[in-house]
């Protein structure tokens, strides 16, 4: 099967300067555990529950902590076209459970480990 048949196609995501308290409130809100950091329109990194745990633990303030400071900047991205168990693979290696998918160089949306899971367990 095909990441554009399991994806989620939406952007969810949150500027890079935005403090933590507010970038955990948009995945509660959005219920997802992965935002796009973004400077402007573009996408330079990913945050997801695990960065904010890491941030708790880390930062005597975390309040003060913005998106930036604990995102993953190295993105990684998933293509529409791409195979699922590929895409499962890159992210276990990885050891990510949020990937970006991009399209001709765009964000498209976001796939997670949930995601390829649940059609592993609900395909035909």
């Amino acid at each position: 099967m095909r990441i554009r048949n399991v994806y989620r196609p939406m952007v969810f995501g949150c500027q890079a300067d935005e403090r933590l308290p507010e970038v955990a409130r948009q995945m509660m809100e959005k219920n997802v555990g992965a935002l796009a950091v973004l400077e402007g329109e573009r996408v330079t990194g990913v945050i997801t529950e695990r960065d904010l745990t890491r941030a708790l633990a880390t930062y005597r303030d975390p309040t003060t902590v913005n998106a930036a400071a604990c995102a993953s900047m190295e993105l990684r991205t998933a293509r529409l076209d791409e195979d699922t168990r590929d895409v499962a693979l890159r992210m276990l290696e990885a050891g990510v459970r949020h990937m970006p998918v991009d399209e001709n160089g765009r964000l498209v949306g976001m796939v997670s480990m949930r995601d390829l899971l649940a059609l592993e367990t609900w395909a035909p």
